[in-house]
């Protein structure tokens, strides 16, 4: 989710998890010839990423992403300074996936990124005219992204104080208080991290694994202090990374309290944090030296509701049967995490093939519903 390296390198399981709501997105078509208001048909390839136009009226767009390629995909749209927009993740082979977002008039780069590595294959988008933003025209959608900015503002305050204690801990040399706080402080990151993401290169200093790291790039974030926690039960030489740990946050955070968001935004985000569970999470790959992965499952899931709660009222509005099936199968996701609960937190996660196997059948049901939220909220 990230312009630099896509943060996950999918297992076998999670790729196959995400492919039934890839495969199963509605059969949007492409617009007509010289039709500049229907969705736009992207042909994703291994070396290619085509577009069936390259400029967009002002408003709500539909990008219908198809990957004729051999490997998975992502497609993105970015802003200047490389701003995600929104994006569409785990695009298999053959499968198809939509993106709905709001752009303003401007200029943005529309980006594939074939393997989900690099800097993807990129082109030029033009967005003109003068459509009214949603939060202009609904005020249930404008109330929505002022209560989800607070809760962001909320989240972004923790996440800086705990990841300055942690900092401490790992600059004081004090192991089993930084261990304590490597969880907690991830906490807060983990549940606003499509916003996070959002910040050009800011997520992948912070919070790739080493296999996510670019050649030639230094290895730093919450993983790399991890790995000499737990793989060598130490915090020796560590204080350097913790020092920028801090500064990448705290850049982080200012960015949060202050970014605009749209209603699509929210919903999208909603989506990726599901997929970040399915991806990270329920395989285990993402804290592997500390297996603290629940404590972030419990996070995205947090996060993915809070985008969903605000977005309740709007969504009530148009399709009252969704927020039924949406809040039951939030509590069914939390309720099959609680079994891994030990007081405050949870055991270390090693999944079994079967536990791996449960946990995703109760994310991919609660995965799906979330994945309309953006076309009901899209809707006038």
């Amino acid at each position: 989710m990230n312009p630099i390296t896509t943060r996950r390198g999918l297992a076998a399981g999670a790729v196959l998890l995400l492919a039934a709501l890839a495969g199963c997105a509605e059969d949007t078509p492409a617009a007509a010839p010289g039709d500049t208001t229907g969705p736009v048909a992207v042909k994703a390839s291994d070396d290619g990423c085509d577009l069936s136009r390259r400029d967009v009226k002002s408003g709500t767009s539909t990008f219908s992403v198809s990957n004729g390629g051999s490997k998975v995909t992502e497609f993105y749209v970015y802003a200047e300074g490389d701003r995600v927009m929104g994006e569409v993740e785990n695009i298999g082979p053959g499968l198809k996936r939509d993106l709905i977002v709001e752009l303003p008039t401007g200029k943005y780069q529309a980006v594939c990124k074939p393997g989900m590595i690099g800097d993807g294959i990129r082109g030029e988008l033009t967005v003109t005219g003068d459509a009214a933003a949603q939060v202009d025209t609904d005020t249930a959608l404008k109330d929505a992204t002022v209560s989800y900015q607070r809760y962001v503002n909320s989240q972004a305050i923790a996440l800086e104080e705990k990841t300055t204690e942690f900092v401490t801990a790992v600059k004081a040399g004090d192991v089993a208080k930084a261990k304590e706080l490597f969880p907690i402080s991830r906490t807060y990151w983990e549940r606003i991290e499509p916003v996070a993401e959002s910040f050009g290169d800011l997520d992948p200093k912070i919070d790739a694994r080493v296999n996510d790291v670019e050649p030639g790039t230094e290895w730093t974030g919450y993983h790399r202090i991890e790995q000499a926690l737990w793989e060598k039960n130490t915090t020796a030489g560590m204080a350097k990374y913790a020092d920028q740990l801090l500064v990448d946050v705290k850049t982080v955070v200012s960015k949060a309290k202050t970014v605009q968001l749209n209603p699509l935004q929210l919903a999208n985000g909603a989506k990726e944090l599901l997929d970040e569970v399915a991806t990270g999470k329920i395989t285990g790959e993402e804290d592997r030296y500390s297996h603290t992965d629940l404590w972030d499952f419990q996070a995205n899931v947090e996060g993915s509701q809070a985008a969903i709660q605000a977005l309740r009222p709007a969504l009530q509005q148009r399709d009252a049967a969704l927020v039924t099936t949406l809040d039951t199968n939030f509590k069914a996701v939390f309720a099959a995490v609680d079994k891994y609960r030990v007081g405050d937190g949870f055991k270390p996660y090693q999944p079994t093939a079967d536990e791996r196997k449960q946990l995703g059948i109760v994310v991919d049901a609660l995965a799906e519903p979330v994945s309309k939220v953006a076309g009901v909220i899209a809707k006038k």
